[in-house]
């Protein structure tokens, strides 16, 4: 099996470095840019199941990554970025000066402290994985699956499909618009193939594993 994780397109509040979480905010036209870039990108590949968080954002990059092939999209809120809570619309600098106490504290706070009327951590990882088993159930051991979400389900996937001791050692930053793939499966475990895949007419670089 290859799974075939894609970041959305850049949105207004990526630029301004706002949390977004579960607030809609569209693609900005660097972002739809670049999710049109990625789906000349990957025109040439065949995909068996397409799934996308339902925020709006990640459901314009996954449809112009599906336009013209005969494929269902279907979207799943269980791939929505992790809930922010009272952190959503604000910098790291705007969330600082409202708890002082985080003054210390590194952007990946999250993972440790849960935004007021935010979710845990790990709530966002058991419900990333939960989606992640209806989409690998129904793939053949040769499938292919495109899944488009954000950053944090990324960060969510790494720890589930690697353990918590990958994400950490990786030190991982999604770029808007990229590619992580990891190719194996439930039972052999996985391993991850590609992470920070752009078009090599957007921004050099990624990794190839």
């Amino acid at each position: 099996m290859e799974l075939v994780c894609v970041r959305h397109g850049q949105t207004a509040w990526n630029a301004e470095r706002r949390f977004q979480g579960h607030t809609d905010i569209p693609l900005d036209d660097e972002g739809r840019a670049q999710a049109q870039a990625l789906a000349a990108h990957l025109q040439a590949e065949a995909f068996d199941v397409a799934v996308t968080s339902d925020l709006s954002r990640a459901v314009t990059t996954a449809t112009l990554i599906c336009a013209g092939r005969e494929l269902a999209l279907e979207r799943d809120a269980d791939f929505r970025e992790m809930r922010f809570g009272a952190w959503e619309g604000l910098t790291w600098d705007g969330i600082v000066a409202r708890w002082p106490e985080l003054a210390t504290a590194h952007e990946t706070t999250p993972r440790t402290y849960t935004p007021e009327g935010g979710e845990t951590y790990e709530g966002l990882g058991e419900r990333v994985m939960r989606a992640l088993g209806r989409v690998t159930e129904r793939l053949a051991p040769e499938g292919r699956a495109l899944i488009v979400s954000h950053a944090g389900v990324m960060h969510a996937l790494v720890r589930g499909l690697l353990g918590p001791e990958a994400e950490t050692m990786l030190r991982l930053r999604f770029l808007p618009a990229s590619i992580m793939r990891a190719v194996g499966s439930p039972v052999d475990g996985w391993r991850l193939s590609s992470i920070n895949e752009v078009p090599a007419d957007r921004v050099t670089g990624g990794i190839r594993l």
